[in-house]
């Protein structure tokens, strides 16, 4: 899927690409930034779980601090060569891509040899000790093979997860805040549900349970921001009927 100008807007709440400074496209299925070269003032960008193979698009994007890129196809860090252009970037989360290959030593050594004004890798804060060894570990990055370019994106081996991006966002800046979250369950008027509907947990399964159910509601609650007004009407009209099939449910019990 491409990254089109009509997402773009919509998603930052931007009226033109120009003034766009923060662009949150988790989970998008995309495989095409290129519109990315038309953004110049963007700063924070989350493209994590989607099928990104290239990181040319955002060589032009020099005001970049953060770039959030964990799950997707990038094939080798050739691919690093494009963001060498990036005075500003201080932040990149690029674990669980093919590049990373199968040492995870030579893999930060090679990307901190490449980008060493880096201050956090994959969400692990970078020494200055590292970056010295780097200088001496890391290997030289050169430019794509046209090999590289050609072969085209690989499979994807993993499952996208509400519960992963639930996960995830709360390490990036575009993450919905816990404030949000509660507003949001306000005004749908969710309410927590009553312990008696469950058997007894032992208190770590039951703190593992309440954080579980919790990721997931976040991650509902994120996914929501993105819908319409006919979207919102579709979750309506499920939410309504699966609180009328509940409410049947628990009339019945009581009956018997």
């Amino acid at each position: 899927m491409k990254l089109t100008r009509k997402m773009v807007l919509s998603r930052a709440k931007a009226s033109e690409l120009h003034s766009v400074r923060k662009l949150n496209c988790w989970g998008s299925r995309l495989t095409d930034i290129s519109i990315c070269r038309e953004m110049p003032s963007l700063e924070v960008i989350t493209l994590s779980v989607n099928s990104i193979s290239s990181l040319e698009p955002v060589s032009r994007c020099r005001q970049l601090s953060e770039l959030y890129l964990r799950k997707n196809c990038i094939p080798s860090l050739a691919e690093l060569i494009h963001l060498k252009g990036l005075p500003r970037l201080r932040v990149l989360w690029l674990a669980e891509n093919p590049c990373c290959g199968t040492c995870p030593h030579l893999y930060r050594m090679t990307v901190l040899r490449t980008l060493p004004q880096l201050q956090k890798l994959d969400n692990q804060a970078v020494t200055e000790e590292e970056v010295s060894r780097a200088l001496m570990e890391g290997e030289e990055v050169t430019a794509p093979s046209r090999e590289d370019l050609g072969s085209g994106p690989p499979e994807l081996s993993y499952t996208l997860s509400a519960v992963d991006a639930a996960t995830e966002t709360t390490q990036d800046p575009l993450n919905l805040g816990k404030g949000e979250a509660s507003s949001d369950q306000g005004q749908l008027g969710l309410k927590p549900t009553s312990r008696d509907q469950f058997p007894p947990f032992s208190q770590q399964e039951a703190t593992s349970s309440r954080s579980s159910k919790n990721n997931i509601l976040m991650a509902i609650l994120m996914l929501l921001r993105e819908l319409d007004i006919e979207g919102l009407e579709a979750v309506h009209q499920t939410v309504v009927s699966r609180l009328q099939a509940l409410h049947k449910r628990e009339l019945q019990e009581d009956m018997e």
